[in-house]
């Protein structure tokens, strides 16, 4: 049985003001189409909301964004290839 490997995934760190914690998801999507979806959130005073790839949803108030991190995630390599 053959997977479907999934194209633009992102990854997402996002800061949160007033704590030391930082959220890490991994996102399906370009990088800037993900990057455009969280300014247009908080320019809108609205909370961001993503879904990693495992279809979990994270909810963030715009007022407790410090920063966001995006970039793409690199292959994974499988096996003794170099």
């Amino acid at each position: 049985m053959a997977t479907k490997k999934s194209s633009g995934t992102t990854d997402v760190r996002i800061g949160i003001s007033d704590s030391n914690q930082e959220l890490h998801l991994e996102v399906e999507g370009a990088a800037n189409e993900v990057l455009s979806e969280i300014n247009a959130a908080i320019d809108g005073g609205k909370s961001v909301m993503l879904t990693d790839t495992k279809g979990r949803q994270t909810l963030v108030p715009h007022n407790k964004v410090a920063f966001v991190e995006v970039g793409t995630v690199p292959d994974r390599k499988v096996g003794f290839a170099n």
